[in-house]
């Protein structure tokens, strides 16, 4: 069989409603790596809050994170490596419009740190950012932000987060990707203009020489609508958003606490 890339979203997809991935999971993961197909995390969190599922899945392959702007090898030097930065200018207006957009935190993502404006623990979880806590040095101060980041995070009070994302892009003059997580949390990630899962996932397939059809993918949330129209074949989760359905080919019959993901690739390769 022709060895396929197979693009995983974390949130809602791979990972279960505690953020956890079950031991089914892993361990059939860790089989499709071993018959040669290239298992590629391609998700909205940043680099360390992912670094712990890539590790617990034991991959060597590419990674993407921030919705497509940094696609790398964790702890690895690769000539291939992209990352796609925004102008800082936003992330500091942004900051400046916080209670406009009933913002709990705004903050502003690198691939190795983060500034944040309310690094209370009772509103921002330090598990967001892969930090079991916050220090001073996550605090935001606009004299900080010397260079572009990768992506701007926010966690906003409002009621339909879908209809920020729409109102901030249009703010912004459709100059900003602006995508929701996966899950109950009402976040929203804020990246370069025509930055998505798709466009990094063409990237990658460009570097490893194979094209869409040898792409699978499985995503549930908005941000994965790309993603999923972009590879020759797309699921979307049983618990995937209704709006991610007519870009996927198929939907799984189980969801993402009920182990969907592997079981799908069970059927498919093992």
């Amino acid at each position: 069989m022709t060895k396929k890339v197979i693009a995983l979203d974390l949130d809602g997809t791979l990972l279960n409603s505690d953020s956890q991935l079950s031991d089914f999971t892993k361990e059939t993961i860790k089989k499709i790596s071993q018959k040669g197909h290239k298992v590629v995390i391609t998700t909205g969190r940043p680099y360390r809050m992912a670094l712990e599922f890539y590790q617990e899945l034991e991959l060597h392959t590419p990674m993407i994170n921030f919705n497509g702007s940094l696609t790398h090898i964790p702890g690895k030097n690769w000539k291939f490596e992209q990352s796609v930065t925004l102008d800082k200018a936003y992330l500091l207006d942004m900051v400046k419009r916080e209670e406009e957009i009933e913002a709990d935190f705004v903050a502003g993502e690198y691939r190795k740190k983060f500034y944040i404006t309310n690094p209370n623990e009772k509103v921002a979880d330090p598990k967001l950012f892969g930090m079991e806590s916050f220090v001073p040095e996550h605090r935001f101060q606009s004299h900080l932000v010397t260079k572009d980041p990768n992506a701007i995070l926010l966690q906003t009070r409002v009621h339909d987060k879908y209809a920020l994302a729409e109102d901030l892009r249009a703010f912004y003059q459709e100059e900003l990707a602006i995508n929701t997580w996966g899950g109950p949390l009402n976040i929203l990630e804020c990246s370069h203009k025509g930055v998505n899962k798709a466009f990094a996932l063409n990237y990658l397939l460009n570097s490893l020489n194979l094209s869409r059809q040898d792409l699978i993918a499985f995503g549930d949330e908005q941000n994965d609508t790309e993603m999923l129209d972009f590879a020759g074949l797309g699921y979307a989760m049983k618990n995937a958003n209704p709006e991610l359905l007519p870009h996927a080919d198929r939907q799984l019959s189980l969801t993402n606490d009920q182990d969907g993901v592997a079981h799908e690739l069970e059927n498919l390769f093992l």
